[in-house]
Protein backbone atom coordinates (compact mmCIF):
# COMPACT_ATOMS: atom_id res chain seq x y z
CA UNK A 1 0.00 0.00 0.00
CA UNK A 2 1.50 3.08 -0.61
CA UNK A 3 0.80 5.49 1.98
CA UNK A 4 2.71 8.36 0.24
CA UNK A 5 0.50 8.34 -2.11
CA UNK A 6 -2.88 8.45 -0.49
CA UNK A 7 -1.37 11.23 1.71
CA UNK A 8 -0.71 13.61 -1.45
CA UNK A 9 -4.18 13.29 -2.97
CA UNK A 10 -5.65 13.85 0.65
CA UNK A 11 -3.74 17.21 0.92
CA UNK A 12 -5.02 17.70 -2.64
CA UNK A 13 -8.71 16.96 -2.39
CA UNK A 14 -8.51 19.20 1.34
CA UNK A 15 -6.57 22.13 -0.49
CA UNK A 16 -9.11 22.11 -3.18
CA UNK A 17 -11.73 22.39 -0.56
CA UNK A 18 -10.65 24.71 0.82
CA UNK A 19 -9.90 27.06 -2.45
CA UNK A 20 -13.83 26.01 -3.11
CA UNK A 21 -14.75 27.36 -0.01
CA UNK A 22 -12.98 30.57 -0.05
CA UNK A 23 -13.96 31.43 -3.81
CA UNK A 24 -17.71 30.99 -2.25
CA UNK A 25 -17.57 33.25 0.48
CA UNK A 26 -15.57 35.46 -1.87
CA UNK A 27 -18.03 35.52 -4.67
CA UNK A 28 -21.21 35.79 -2.03
CA UNK A 29 -19.45 38.94 -0.45
CA UNK A 30 -19.02 40.55 -3.95
CA UNK A 31 -23.20 39.71 -4.26
CA UNK A 32 -23.71 41.27 -0.55
CA UNK A 33 -21.67 44.57 -2.33
CA UNK A 34 -23.84 44.69 -5.03
CA UNK A 35 -27.09 44.24 -3.27
CA UNK A 36 -26.12 47.06 -1.20
CA UNK A 37 -25.13 49.19 -3.91
CA UNK A 38 -28.49 48.45 -5.90
CA UNK A 39 -30.35 49.04 -2.64
CA UNK A 40 -28.94 52.79 -1.59
CA UNK A 41 -29.87 53.80 -5.62
CA UNK A 42 -33.29 52.60 -5.32
CA UNK A 43 -33.79 54.72 -1.80
CA UNK A 44 -31.92 57.55 -3.35
CA UNK A 45 -34.99 57.43 -5.94
CA UNK A 46 -37.64 57.25 -3.07
CA UNK A 47 -39.37 61.10 -2.23
CA UNK A 48 -39.59 59.78 1.48
CA UNK A 49 -36.31 58.17 2.08
CA UNK A 50 -36.46 56.65 5.60
CA UNK A 51 -39.82 55.30 5.34
CA UNK A 52 -39.60 53.75 2.08
CA UNK A 53 -36.16 52.27 2.85
CA UNK A 54 -37.51 50.11 5.56
CA UNK A 55 -40.64 48.95 3.30
CA UNK A 56 -38.25 48.52 0.79
CA UNK A 57 -36.06 46.05 2.87
CA UNK A 58 -38.68 44.36 4.24
CA UNK A 59 -40.42 43.59 0.52
CA UNK A 60 -36.97 42.31 -0.81
CA UNK A 61 -36.42 40.16 2.84
CA UNK A 62 -39.85 38.59 2.33
CA UNK A 63 -39.37 37.69 -1.39
CA UNK A 64 -35.33 36.92 -1.01
CA UNK A 65 -36.15 34.68 1.79
CA UNK A 66 -39.07 32.62 0.16
CA UNK A 67 -36.44 32.57 -3.04
CA UNK A 68 -33.91 31.17 -1.46
CA UNK A 69 -34.34 30.77 2.42
CA UNK A 70 -32.36 32.42 5.16
CA UNK A 71 -29.41 34.70 5.03
CA UNK A 72 -31.99 37.43 3.70
CA UNK A 73 -32.92 39.25 6.72
CA UNK A 74 -34.28 42.54 7.04
CA UNK A 75 -31.05 43.09 9.36
CA UNK A 76 -28.65 41.31 7.07
CA UNK A 77 -30.32 43.09 3.98
CA UNK A 78 -29.02 46.64 6.16
CA UNK A 79 -25.92 45.06 6.72
CA UNK A 80 -25.13 45.11 2.92
CA UNK A 81 -26.69 48.46 2.58
CA UNK A 82 -24.02 49.65 5.35
CA UNK A 83 -21.62 47.82 4.05
CA UNK A 84 -21.99 49.09 0.45
CA UNK A 85 -21.74 52.68 1.82
CA UNK A 86 -18.48 52.33 3.73
CA UNK A 87 -16.84 50.42 1.05
CA UNK A 88 -18.26 52.38 -2.63
CA UNK A 89 -14.82 53.90 -2.67
CA UNK A 90 -13.02 50.41 -3.45
CA UNK A 91 -14.81 50.23 -6.84
CA UNK A 92 -15.07 53.56 -9.12
CA UNK A 93 -17.77 53.53 -11.61
CA UNK A 94 -16.59 55.18 -15.11
CA UNK A 95 -18.10 55.63 -18.34
CA UNK A 96 -16.52 53.37 -19.89
CA UNK A 97 -17.43 50.35 -17.25
CA UNK A 98 -19.80 50.89 -15.14
CA UNK A 99 -19.81 49.70 -11.42
CA UNK A 100 -22.07 47.00 -12.17
CA UNK A 101 -20.16 45.55 -15.08
CA UNK A 102 -17.11 45.75 -13.13
CA UNK A 103 -18.33 43.65 -10.21
CA UNK A 104 -20.01 41.26 -12.69
CA UNK A 105 -16.80 40.31 -14.32
CA UNK A 106 -14.72 39.97 -10.39
CA UNK A 107 -18.33 37.78 -9.75
CA UNK A 108 -16.96 35.36 -12.68
CA UNK A 109 -13.20 36.03 -11.27
CA UNK A 110 -13.44 35.55 -7.82
CA UNK A 111 -9.74 35.83 -7.67
CA UNK A 112 -9.76 39.31 -8.33
CA UNK A 113 -12.34 40.16 -5.72
CA UNK A 114 -11.09 43.96 -3.52
CA UNK A 115 -12.43 42.09 -0.36
CA UNK A 116 -9.71 39.76 1.09
CA UNK A 117 -11.56 38.99 4.57
CA UNK A 118 -15.10 37.06 4.89
CA UNK A 119 -19.01 38.59 4.92
CA UNK A 120 -18.86 38.30 8.73
CA UNK A 121 -15.74 40.18 8.73
CA UNK A 122 -17.08 43.07 6.89
CA UNK A 123 -20.43 43.20 8.95
CA UNK A 124 -18.26 44.15 11.48
CA UNK A 125 -15.64 46.61 9.81
CA UNK A 126 -18.88 48.13 8.35
CA UNK A 127 -20.18 49.70 11.55
CA UNK A 128 -16.50 51.08 12.52
CA UNK A 129 -17.23 54.69 11.69
CA UNK A 130 -13.92 56.28 10.83
CA UNK A 131 -12.15 55.23 8.12
CA UNK A 132 -8.76 54.97 8.64
CA UNK A 133 -9.78 52.76 11.93
CA UNK A 134 -11.79 50.75 9.47
CA UNK A 135 -8.81 50.14 6.98
CA UNK A 136 -6.57 49.65 10.11
CA UNK A 137 -8.53 46.51 11.09
CA UNK A 138 -9.09 44.85 7.75
CA UNK A 139 -5.33 44.55 7.21
CA UNK A 140 -4.58 43.70 10.20
CA UNK A 141 -7.00 41.14 10.21
CA UNK A 142 -5.95 39.79 6.84
CA UNK A 143 -2.30 40.01 7.74
CA UNK A 144 -2.83 37.77 11.11
CA UNK A 145 -5.86 35.55 10.26
CA UNK A 146 -7.97 36.94 12.71
CA UNK A 147 -11.34 35.39 12.90
CA UNK A 148 -14.03 37.46 13.78
CA UNK A 149 -13.66 36.55 17.67
CA UNK A 150 -10.46 37.80 17.39
CA UNK A 151 -11.09 40.73 15.55
CA UNK A 152 -14.29 41.80 17.90
CA UNK A 153 -11.82 41.56 20.53
CA UNK A 154 -9.15 43.78 18.89
CA UNK A 155 -11.11 46.22 18.41
CA UNK A 156 -13.14 45.91 21.70
CA UNK A 157 -9.30 46.54 23.24
CA UNK A 158 -9.10 49.35 20.85
CA UNK A 159 -5.61 48.30 19.43
CA UNK A 160 -5.91 50.65 17.11
CA UNK A 161 -6.00 53.93 19.58
CA UNK A 162 -3.44 52.31 22.10
CA UNK A 163 -1.13 51.99 18.86
CA UNK A 164 -1.83 55.24 17.63
CA UNK A 165 -0.70 57.05 21.08
CA UNK A 166 2.26 56.06 21.01
CA UNK A 167 2.61 57.38 17.36
CA UNK A 168 3.68 60.85 15.98
CA UNK A 169 0.93 62.14 12.82
CA UNK A 170 2.62 60.74 10.24
CA UNK A 171 2.86 57.05 11.94
CA UNK A 172 -0.96 57.24 12.72
CA UNK A 173 -1.46 57.79 8.78
CA UNK A 174 0.49 55.04 8.09
CA UNK A 175 -1.03 53.01 10.48
CA UNK A 176 -4.55 53.03 8.21
CA UNK A 177 -2.41 52.52 4.68
CA UNK A 178 -0.03 49.64 5.93
CA UNK A 179 -1.29 47.90 9.97
CA UNK A 180 1.19 47.72 12.06
CA UNK A 181 5.10 47.58 11.34
CA UNK A 182 7.41 46.09 13.65
CA UNK A 183 10.77 47.72 12.53
CA UNK A 184 12.24 48.94 15.83
CA UNK A 185 11.43 48.20 19.31
CA UNK A 186 9.30 50.87 20.23
CA UNK A 187 7.12 49.58 17.18
CA UNK A 188 6.00 46.46 19.66
CA UNK A 189 5.36 48.50 22.99
CA UNK A 190 1.92 48.96 23.69
CA UNK A 191 0.31 50.99 26.59
CA UNK A 192 -1.69 49.89 28.11
CA UNK A 193 -1.68 45.88 27.76
CA UNK A 194 -5.41 45.05 27.87
CA UNK A 195 -5.55 41.83 30.43
CA UNK A 196 -9.18 41.38 30.33
CA UNK A 197 -9.06 37.75 29.11
CA UNK A 198 -6.92 36.31 32.17
CA UNK A 199 -10.14 37.25 34.16
CA UNK A 200 -8.98 38.81 37.16
CA UNK A 201 -11.04 41.24 39.00
CA UNK A 202 -9.21 44.47 39.37
CA UNK A 203 -10.11 45.47 42.50
CA UNK A 204 -9.09 41.78 44.10
CA UNK A 205 -5.96 40.59 45.65
CA UNK A 206 -3.85 38.64 43.45
CA UNK A 207 0.09 38.97 43.90
CA UNK A 208 2.58 38.41 40.89
CA UNK A 209 3.04 34.33 40.59
CA UNK A 210 -1.15 34.55 40.08
CA UNK A 211 -0.86 36.99 37.14
CA UNK A 212 2.07 35.31 35.56
CA UNK A 213 0.02 31.88 36.15
CA UNK A 214 -2.87 33.32 34.59
CA UNK A 215 -1.03 34.81 31.44
CA UNK A 216 0.68 30.73 31.03
CA UNK A 217 -2.50 29.73 31.30
CA UNK A 218 -4.11 32.32 28.82
CA UNK A 219 -0.52 31.94 26.83
CA UNK A 220 -2.11 32.20 23.34
CA UNK A 221 -4.21 35.42 23.92
CA UNK A 222 -1.20 36.82 26.04
CA UNK A 223 0.67 36.48 22.54
CA UNK A 224 -2.06 38.00 20.52
CA UNK A 225 -2.29 41.12 22.80
CA UNK A 226 1.66 41.39 22.53
CA UNK A 227 1.31 41.56 18.75
CA UNK A 228 3.19 40.29 15.78
CA UNK A 229 6.13 38.28 15.49
CA UNK A 230 6.59 36.80 19.24
CA UNK A 231 7.62 33.45 20.26
CA UNK A 232 7.31 32.01 23.31
CA UNK A 233 11.13 31.30 25.35
CA UNK A 234 9.75 30.30 28.73
CA UNK A 235 8.77 31.21 31.95
CA UNK A 236 11.01 31.96 34.90
CA UNK A 237 14.13 31.23 33.43
CA UNK A 238 17.07 31.37 35.55
CA UNK A 239 20.81 32.81 34.85
CA UNK A 240 23.55 32.34 37.11
CA UNK A 241 26.20 35.30 37.59
CA UNK A 242 28.67 35.97 39.93
CA UNK A 243 26.92 32.71 42.00
CA UNK A 244 23.98 34.02 42.47
CA UNK A 245 20.09 32.77 40.52
CA UNK A 246 18.30 35.37 38.50
CA UNK A 247 15.14 34.79 36.91
CA UNK A 248 13.76 36.33 34.61
CA UNK A 249 9.66 36.53 34.53
CA UNK A 250 8.90 35.56 30.58
CA UNK A 251 11.28 35.40 28.17
CA UNK A 252 9.66 35.81 24.07
CA UNK A 253 11.78 36.15 21.21
CA UNK A 254 10.35 37.96 18.07
CA UNK A 255 11.07 36.78 15.11
CA UNK A 256 10.58 40.45 12.99
CA UNK A 257 12.82 42.78 15.11
CA UNK A 258 15.79 39.23 15.21
CA UNK A 259 16.02 39.92 19.64
CA UNK A 260 14.94 37.94 22.78
CA UNK A 261 12.15 39.99 24.84
CA UNK A 262 12.31 40.21 28.55
CA UNK A 263 8.91 40.85 30.35
CA UNK A 264 8.82 41.31 34.17
CA UNK A 265 5.43 41.65 35.73
CA UNK A 266 4.76 44.26 38.66
CA UNK A 267 1.68 44.36 40.45
CA UNK A 268 2.09 47.61 42.12
CA UNK A 269 3.83 50.78 41.11
CA UNK A 270 6.84 50.78 38.80
CA UNK A 271 10.50 51.87 40.68
CA UNK A 272 13.46 53.01 39.86
CA UNK A 273 15.29 49.23 41.30
CA UNK A 274 12.75 47.43 39.08
CA UNK A 275 14.24 49.43 35.94
CA UNK A 276 17.79 48.66 37.30
CA UNK A 277 16.94 45.05 37.61
CA UNK A 278 16.04 44.64 33.85
CA UNK A 279 18.61 46.48 32.90
CA UNK A 280 21.31 43.98 34.48
CA UNK A 281 18.78 41.09 32.75
CA UNK A 282 19.49 42.93 29.58
CA UNK A 283 23.06 43.30 29.81
CA UNK A 284 23.12 39.72 30.64
CA UNK A 285 21.27 38.61 27.31
CA UNK A 286 23.27 40.83 25.81
CA UNK A 287 26.97 39.58 26.73
CA UNK A 288 26.26 35.93 27.24
CA UNK A 289 22.76 34.72 25.50
CA UNK A 290 22.42 36.38 22.28
CA UNK A 291 24.25 36.06 18.93
CA UNK A 292 26.50 38.25 16.65
CA UNK A 293 23.88 38.30 14.24
CA UNK A 294 20.69 38.75 16.03
CA UNK A 295 19.87 42.55 17.85
CA UNK A 296 20.20 44.08 21.11
CA UNK A 297 17.58 42.53 23.74
CA UNK A 298 14.60 44.15 24.87
CA UNK A 299 13.20 44.57 28.22
CA UNK A 300 9.47 45.08 29.18
CA UNK A 301 8.42 45.61 32.69
CA UNK A 302 4.55 45.41 32.36
CA UNK A 303 3.26 46.97 35.73
CA UNK A 304 -0.13 48.28 37.24
CA UNK A 305 0.88 52.21 37.50
CA UNK A 306 4.08 53.98 36.55
CA UNK A 307 5.37 57.44 37.05
CA UNK A 308 6.71 58.80 33.19
CA UNK A 309 9.19 61.29 34.72
CA UNK A 310 10.86 58.84 37.44
CA UNK A 311 11.28 56.49 34.15
CA UNK A 312 12.83 58.84 31.63
CA UNK A 313 14.98 60.23 34.20
CA UNK A 314 15.99 56.29 35.22
CA UNK A 315 16.80 55.04 31.98
CA UNK A 316 19.51 56.77 29.72
CA UNK A 317 18.48 59.64 26.96
CA UNK A 318 19.10 57.06 23.92
CA UNK A 319 17.36 54.55 25.39
CA UNK A 320 16.22 51.72 23.03
CA UNK A 321 15.95 48.54 25.04
CA UNK A 322 14.18 49.21 28.49
CA UNK A 323 10.38 50.12 28.27
CA UNK A 324 7.69 50.11 30.80
CA UNK A 325 3.90 49.77 29.77
CA UNK A 326 0.68 49.92 32.77
CA UNK A 327 -1.40 46.79 32.32
CA UNK A 328 -4.87 47.08 33.06
CA UNK A 329 -7.26 44.09 33.52
CA UNK A 330 -10.78 46.23 31.65
CA UNK A 331 -11.25 46.63 28.12
CA UNK A 332 -10.50 50.65 28.15
CA UNK A 333 -13.12 53.20 27.09
CA UNK A 334 -12.77 53.77 23.35
CA UNK A 335 -14.28 57.19 23.53
CA UNK A 336 -12.09 58.27 25.89
CA UNK A 337 -8.74 56.92 24.08
CA UNK A 338 -10.32 58.28 20.64
CA UNK A 339 -10.33 61.63 22.46
CA UNK A 340 -6.63 60.85 23.03
CA UNK A 341 -5.57 60.29 20.11
CA UNK A 342 -7.72 63.31 18.56
CA UNK A 343 -5.98 65.92 20.77
CA UNK A 344 -2.76 64.38 19.73
CA UNK A 345 -3.38 64.65 16.17
CA UNK A 346 -4.60 67.98 16.14
CA UNK A 347 -1.54 69.10 18.71
CA UNK A 348 0.56 67.68 16.01
CA UNK A 349 -1.31 69.79 12.96
CA UNK A 350 -0.58 72.82 14.91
Amino acid sequence: MNKALLQTIKSLIETARASVVRQVDSTMTLTYFLIGRYIVEDEQQGEQRASYATQTLKYLSGELTKAFGRGYSEDNLGNMRRFYVAYRHRIVSTEEAPISEKLSRKLESPTETPFRLSWSHYVLLSRIQREEERDFYEIEAAQNNWGIKELQRQFNSSLYERLALSKDHDKVKELAAKGQLIEKPEDAIKSPYVLEFLGLKEEAAYSETDLEKAIINKLEHFMLELGKGFLFAGRQVRFTFDEEHYFVDLVFYNRLLQCFVLIDLKIGTLKHQDLGQMQMYVNYYDRFVKTENENKTIGIIICKEKNDAMVEITLPQNNEQIFASRYQLYLPSKQELQQQVLHISIKNDK
